[in-house]
């Protein structure tokens, strides 16, 4: 029996696979980052997800690596995010919003003329940064990075709010739970880190200093949504938009006991650096199981058959597919079916109208 096809349960939500849908930005959102019918569309195709996570959802403004990203900090979001869930649960599916926010990875470009913020205005490695916009005639391209400055603790606490306003917005447009974006070289993942966090207050410095702004956007978020309905991305190893750590396995190791203090319902681990064919995928899962007893979701640019091995040998409790779902839009029917699988067009995953979004075609 493929053991991706099983039931998960986690607190009182029952799934129906272990096959979820992971974060993938695709920048086609609306004005003012508001999700249009296409998206809902798009997600209500593969609702058959035992869970969608869904693209990476600005939590504030000041937030914007990749223009066209949907957002979650205004009504006019709720109410378009609200169509996206009322479609994708009416079709079976249950989704959770990544909660997101880009911190230094973004330019004034994205921001209407103003500066990112980070932790500590570390800007030695701009070439780095992975900042996206779309251009004039439709397409998609990276762009420079800007410089950022360092946010004052006024600031850091703001941005924490901003994470339990986006909670609260995601409960109101009927997501079924949020799984914060600490991943990917994102604002949480920069305070962990010691290259881009050099702080010497109380968000500086120290393994437990730096993992503080994540704490307390846990806290600010569990003051909304149950703990069995929180997940927490993160990728110890990911070279991605360079938030490092000389001390991978103390850090990360540090986090994934404060996740499991927490009780939070999974833990999203993220091989980033698969994306380049150097895969970290069996260091991030001995440093989350030694440390976190909940469930594990692993997401590695798997294949179905490496996906069905991780879960039957018991080192994942799910999957989490992303170039896969963009292009087989029915993917637990192809896996069921042993395939076949249609491969992405990489010139469409960003940006455009439904040409390479909504129209792949499920199987028959």
């Amino acid at each position: 029996m493929n053991q991706l096809l099983q039931t998960l349960q986690i607190g009182d939500l029952s799934f129906n696979n272990r096959i979820a849908m992971a974060p993938i930005t695709r920048a086609r959102a609306g004005a003012d980052g508001v999700p249009v019918a296409l998206n809902a569309e798009y997600y209500a195709q593969r609702a058959t997800a035992g869970l969608i996570i869904t693209e990476a959802t600005n939590v504030s403004p000041n937030s914007a690596a990749f223009e066209l990203a949907p957002a979650i900090y205004n009504d006019a979001q709720v109410a378009g995010w609200k169509r996206v869930t009322e479609q994708v649960q009416a079709a079976g599916g249950k989704m959770f919003m990544q909660l997101w926010h880009s911190g230094r990875v973004s330019s004034y470009a994205l921001l209407n003329g103003r500066e990112p913020l980070s932790p500590s205005g570390y800007n030695d490695d701009l070439g780095l940064l992975q900042v996206y916009g779309a251009l004039r005639n439709g397409y998609y391209t990276r762009i420079y990075a800007s410089p950022s400055r360092a946010m004052t603790n006024e600031e850091v606490y703001a941005a924490v709010a901003e994470f339990r306003t986006g909670a609260e917005n995601a409960k109101r447009a009927g997501l079924d739970g949020v799984e914060i974006h600490a991943a990917n070289g994102y604002l949480p993942q920069q305070f962990l880190s010691p290259l881009v966090n050099r702080r010497t207050d109380e968000f500086g410095g120290s393994v437990e200093n730096r993992a503080r702004f994540l704490r307390l956007v846990i806290e600010a978020v569990l003051e909304v949504f149950p703990k069995e309905r929180i997940g927490v991305r993160i990728s110890p190893y990911a070279a991605y938009n360079n938030a490092t750590d000389p001390n991978v396995a103390e850090t990360y190791g540090y986090v994934a006991r404060m996740l499991n203090e927490y009780g939070i319902g999974y833990i999203h681990g993220a091989d980033t650096n698969a994306w380049g064919g150097v895969p970290d995928m069996p260091k991030i899962l001995d440093i989350i199981r030694s440390n976190y007893q909940g469930v594990l979701i692993a997401n590695a640019g798997l294949t179905p058959a490496a996906a069905q091995s991780l879960v039957a040998d018991g080192k994942a409790d799910m999957v989490a597919f992303g170039r896969q779902y963009v292009s087989n839009p029915d993917l637990v029917a192809r896996i069921a079916a042993g395939g076949p699988y249609t491969e992405p067009d990489p010139f469409s995953f960003y940006g455009g109208t439904e040409r390479g979004y909504t129209d792949y075609p499920a199987l028959g």
